[in-house]
Parts: C-alpha cells; sequence; structure tokens
C-alpha cells in the first residue's frame, strides 16, 4: 500500500465498515483508508453510513449511495493535487 494523498477514514461501529472499502485503494492508489474505532460523530454515526475523506464528512442514506459519494470526494481532492 502507497501513502496515498487521500484518506478515507471510517468507524467500526458505522454501517460502511461492513463494506469492502479497501477495494478503493485497488480502484484509486492514491487513497489509504483507515478504520478506527471511533471518530466522535457519534450522533451521525448511529442514523447515516459516512465516512470521512480528507477530513470531510460524506454521508447518505444509504451505504451505496454513499460510496458513490465517497467516490466523488475521491475524484475531487484527486484534482486539487493536479497544477
Amino acid at each position: 500500500m502507497g501513502l496515498g494523498i487521500v484518506v478515507v477514514e471510517v468507524c467500526d461501529s458505522n454501517l460502511m465498515s461492513a463494506l469492502e472499502l479497501e477495494d478503493l485503494e485497488e480502484e484509486y492508489p492514491e487513497v489509504a483508508v483507515l478504520r478506527t474505532e471511533c471518530l466522535s460523530l457519534c450522533g451521525l454515526c448511529k442514523i447515516r453510513p459516512y465516512a470521512l475523506v480528507n477530513a470531510k464528512r460524506v454521508f447518505a442514506t444509504t451505504s451505496e449511495e454513499c460510496i458513490k459519494l465517497i467516490k466523488q470526494r475521491i475524484e475531487e481532492e484527486l484534482l486539487a493535487f493536479e497544477i
């Protein structure tokens, strides 16, 4: 795994933790997925699938929609690195 310039963080207690998020690392070599016990967003964690992409919250009603939004945010972050 590379160092990654886009960090996707997911809480072990959130619905997103059940998904194979490491697949994002294969699809985007610049991505590093970090799983953590708690991201201190318990109110959001309890009601919505969410993740942090470079410390920015991404959340949706369903896990599928959340993955789509995570990929969108990854693409936006990668564009910011291009000069």
